[in-house]
């Protein structure tokens, strides 16, 4: 098997690996669940308390839902703001992380040149590793926080466990971040490979190929002029030879 053809296969796998992780990280925006807490109440009735960066819901052992949305942007905290801002920047960069990979794949064909299609799928992974890091940072941070709250013995306030959105979020961005770094290292290795600087002991060894290109014995104009002319004088002869 070709190294080329080793190349197209880890390709197809990591553009499959890094679809499922940006899928996964677009199905966290609708779930509800980043966080939960359960309440008792009475003996029969216990209640419910989820919510994500959009909404807070309430739901009961009678299976009655309320769900109210965030009123105010502004009022929002700084960190769910950051959360917001980096998942969707995550989302963005993944989308076009797959029309550069998609195009600059060897089994698509789409593209031009070897090189120009091994640097738009270098570019391609570019984006779903800044992509991955950005909501793995987002996710992680959410995380920490609930952890950080819920172990608090100061913190007062009604305490929340991690939600299953922040699990398929880590998820995802873990997908993304693979893919992204394993297309850079094999896309950037064949698209930048003429950039690659000179090492010492390759510039010694072409020092000593000029130097031994320099002593080659050279065949000069003048031995050239010194073998006409004899060719010259033996013709004269045999002409001068002839006419006696």
């Amino acid at each position: 098997m070709s190294y080329r053809t080793v190349v197209m296969y880890v390709e197809i796998s990591c553009f499959v690996v890094c679809v499922s992780g940006w899928i996964l990280v677009c199905s966290t925006m609708p779930i509800d669940i980043w966080t939960w807490s359960e309440l008792e109440s009475t003996v029969l009735g216990t209640s419910n308390y989820y919510s994500n960066l959009w909404k807070d819901c309430m739901s009961d052992s009678t299976g009655v839902t309320d769900c109210k949305n965030i009123p105010s942007l502004l009022a929002l905290n700084w960190d769910i703001h950051m959360c917001r801002a980096l998942i969707i920047i995550s989302i963005i960069l993944a989308f076009f992380g797959s029309v550069l990979v998609l195009v600059g794949m060897k089994c698509t064909k789409i593209g031009g040149s070897e090189i120009v299609n091994a640097r738009l799928t270098f570019a391609g992974g570019m984006n779903y590793l800044i992509g991955g890091m950005c909501s793995m940072i987002a996710f992680s941070y959410y995380g920490n926080k609930l952890r950080t709250e819920f172990h608090d013995p100061n913190y007062k306030a009604q305490k929340f466990e991690i939600g299953v959105g922040v699990f398929i979020g880590w998820g995802g961005s873990s997908l993304l971040v693979v893919g992204g770094l394993i297309y850079s290292i094999f896309a950037g290795r064949d698209g930048f490979h003429s950039r690659v600087v000179p090492t010492k002991k390759s510039i010694q060894l072409l020092a000593h190929t000029e130097i031994s290109e320099s002593r080659k014995p050279r065949t000069t104009s003048g031995s050239r002029g010194s073998s006409i002319s004899g060719i010259t004088t033996t013709t004269n002869l045999s002409a001068i030879n002839a006419y006696v």
